[in-house]
């Protein structure tokens, strides 16, 4: 693979720089700095859409034909990383990433003239309803019926751990709507238009950190009309498993890996160590940063690669899944490998990472864990240093 850029790439990333600098706020930069969970704060990440629709780059992974940019991997990746290097927020999207082109592969032409401009403009917002109390990894077993009455199904059950129901307007759900045969062939894929609708409730689930990001949904007879259903019925099996390949592909997440490691870096610089001189200086401290930083380049070449493919029309396919590697869940065998599980118990710096806070309080709060989806890593090395 070829990383050097060409002058046409050199003048791209020079445009997105003078975007940045013109139209990321400090209050938007500060929510990105911010960041706890997957998404920066919501609102936050939501007004950044509406920049980013503004100048047309709020779906970087999108064809033109759809309303996205038509960008080649290797722009994607460059606005990315601008992106991550002065902490623009992470959009909410899931319209996005995750639906957006399940409807341009088996959405009807209503469908896609309906949904696929509104995704773009942030004017509707999706959330996800996938898991449930009883089905976690093993959708299959979920129990959430959809019965058809006419024109339309009437949805009873419920979803948990729904990201932004409570900031939604929509939502895409799996539902059962056969029992015969194997589970999985009796699961249909539909969109539900408002959140609000009749017999659809939304619950809090409240974090240890204090956080409200995820929620549980609670439908009774709630109704969607039969033509919101994605492909054919009984067929959401099929929609759902390409729909999780972009899920784990698609978005560059190294490029924030890259932005928190030079923050460590820029600390080490000036903090000291327990002995003499400085922290980065230490043997054991930049040992453990050099490990971070080639897992991180390892994880660069796979997310390419994935890129690569996106770009060319193809599906990312299996090799998309080794990109869990850069959520908290994917990394915390690393750290055990490493010996460096971390003992986090203070709280994250309440203005993000800066150089006057010593390395030793960058213990934190369950929320900061997932700073970057993996800086877990990158934090331990300094809570090592001092242990």
């Amino acid at each position: 693979m070829d990383l050097a850029l060409s002058p046409q790439d050199e003048a791209f990333r020079g445009e997105v720089r003078r975007f940045l600098d013109d139209n990321l706020s400090d209050d938007l930069r500060e929510a990105g700095r911010k960041t706890g969970g997957v998404f920066a704060d919501i609102a936050a990440g939501l007004r950044w859409h509406k920049v980013l629709a503004g100048r047309g780059w709020s779906a970087p992974t999108w064809p033109r034909e759809y309303g996205g940019t038509g960008w080649s991997a290797t722009q994607r990746y460059l606005f990315s990383r601008e992106c991550a290097a002065v902490d623009a927020p992470r959009i909410f999207s899931m319209g996005i990433r995750m639906v957006g082109p399940v409807i341009m592969k088996y959405g009807t032409p209503e469908q896609q003239a309906k949904y696929l401009p509104a995704i773009v403009s942030g004017d509707i917002v999706f959330c996800q309803g996938y898991s449930e109390p009883g089905s976690g990894s093993d959708l299959a077993s979920l129990k959430t019926r959809a019965v058809r009455d006419g024109d339309d199904y009437v949805i009873n059950g419920t979803k948990i751990w729904t990201t932004g129901a409570h900031v939604a307007d929509h939502m895409f759900c799996l539902v059962r709507t056969a029992t015969e045969g194997k589970p999985q062939d009796g699961i249909s894929f539909v969109l539900i238009d408002s959140m609000k609708s009749p017999g659809l409730s939304v619950a809090p689930i409240v974090t240890l950190a204090g956080d409200h990001e995820v929620n549980q949904v609670f439908f009774d007879n709630v109704r969607t009309p039969i033509a919101n259903r994605i492909g054919p019925e009984n067929a959401g099996w099929t929609v759902a498993k390409y729909l999780l390949e972009f899920e784990r592909g698609g978005d560059a997440y190294t490029p924030n890996l890259y932005a928190r490691i030079e923050d460590i870096r820029r600390i080490a610089l000036e903090e000291a160590a327990d002995g003499s001189g400085r922290l980065l200086a230490e043997r054991g401290f930049a040992q453990r940063l050099a490990e971070a930083e080639m897992e991180v380049q390892a994880l660069e070449m796979i997310e390419m690669q994935v890129l690569s493919d996106l770009s060319r029309g193809r599906n990312p396919g299996a090799v998309s899944s080794a990109m869990t590697r850069c959520t908290p869940a994917g990394m915390r065998p690393l750290l055990r490998r490493s010996s460096m599980i971390p003992e986090l118990t203070t709280t994250w710096p309440s203005g993000g990472i800066t150089s006057t806070q010593p390395s030793r309080v960058f213990s934190c709060k369950p929320r900061a864990v997932a700073r970057g989806n993996a800086v877990t890593r990158l934090m331990s090395v300094c809570a090592s240093a001092h242990t």
